[in-house]
């Protein structure tokens, strides 16, 4: 063993020879200047399939972007093989800062989010009015997720011909949310397609509702076969007579107007642990002004919260401050769902 005395200088202690593996890393990283701007299309482990220019592109994620994931939705920038021959692969090296963010938890006391899709400007919850009957709860939990998430929400009610929509629609109303009710038949000819593209065209788009509401069919019915071809590979199964959805998939809107549309895996149940309650407040204009005097990290449904002062003065419905305290109190329980 070398011994060496308090007189000892650096300079006498022998450097190390650089090894494989043992070089230190360099902290520059290539700035891909030629890179080309594309949008995710749908992810399948780890393999991402990108829109670039009109040319549909299969990539992967670079190593230098760490565990920083790409989602359905995300604006990327990608180097290398933008040909979308077969075995071709690029690499994604940028994420662009998202716009909008939809995220879920498996359940309320699951810390893992995992987030459903990136810069959508809505969110269409699709319920069915009967068969299977409509889960209010879950509907709520979807409207907090938009909310919290900076998309703007509508309700696309199908299966009108079984039940009616107005005790479902009043229990909405004074959200103010747009809707659409549609029936078997209207989606059958074409005419509920139409009157639902009216309400997406321009825009992104996302998807959601639990198994056999008639998501996927719809969306089948905005995005005509052979344009959804053009987008590669749907990761779906087939099951007892039923088109399921196992992976999110953003589609081209038909028509003049553009847009897109996702549609997303059908869910069973939509944990929020991830909500900020002080961010769904925002969703509420009419109230979030009488918050300035609520007391530090009020829930809005206490004792001291300001907003019973501001709605008993006339700045707002009492009606809405209801409403949104029920879509706060979903995050702590699933009775309904």
């Amino acid at each position: 063993m070398r011994r060496y005395s308090k007189h000892t200088d650096e300079d006498d202690i022998p450097l190390r020879p650089n090894r494989k593996g043992n070089r230190p890393r360099s902290t520059i990283r290539p700035k891909h200047e030629d890179a080309s701007d594309g949008m995710v299309l749908t992810v399948d482990r780890g393999r991402l399939t990108c829109l670039v220019g009109d040319q549909v592109v299969h990539a992967m994620k670079a190593r230098e972007l760490g565990r920083k994931a790409a989602v359905v939705g995300d604006r990327v920038s990608l180097v290398g093989d933008l040909s979308g021959k077969k075995d071709t692969l690029a690499r994604i090296v940028r994420i662009a800062a998202r716009t909008s963010v939809l995220r879920r938890t498996a359940d309320d006391d699951d810390p893992y989010e995992r987030v459903v899709v990136a810069n959508a400007d809505q969110l269409a919850i699709v319920t069915a009015l009967a068969d299977p009957e409509p889960r209010p709860r879950l509907i709520d939990r979807c409207l907090v997720a938009a909310y919290d998430g900076g998309l703007s929400p509508l309700l696309v009610l199908t299966k009108s011909d079984l039940a009616s929509p107005d005790e479902l629609l009043e229990t909405y109303d004074t959200l103010g949310v747009p809707y659409v009710v549609t029936s078997r038949d209207e989606l059958a000819n074409g005419d509920a397609a139409d009157r639902v593209r009216e309400l997406l065209a321009g825009q992104i788009t996302a998807f959601v509702g639990h198994s056999g509401v008639g998501k996927t069919t719809l969306v089948n019915a905005l995005v005509p076969g052979d344009r959804r071809r053009t987008t590669g590979h749907v990761n779906a199964v087939t099951g007892r007579g039923r088109h399921t959805t196992t992976s999110a998939l953003a589609l081209p809107l038909a028509g003049a107007a553009g847009g897109w549309v996702v549609d997303t895996p059908g869910i069973r149940s939509f944990g929020l642990n991830h909500v900020d309650p002080s961010r769904v407040i925002l969703a509420f204009p009419d109230l979030e002004p009488g918050t300035v005097n609520c007391p530090r990290a009020c829930s809005h449904d206490e004792p001291d919260c300001a907003l019973d002062a501001w709605v008993a003065e006339g700045h707002a419905d009492p009606a809405r401050l209801y409403s949104l305290r029920r879509l706060l109190a979903v995050r702590e329980r699933h009775d309904g769902d």
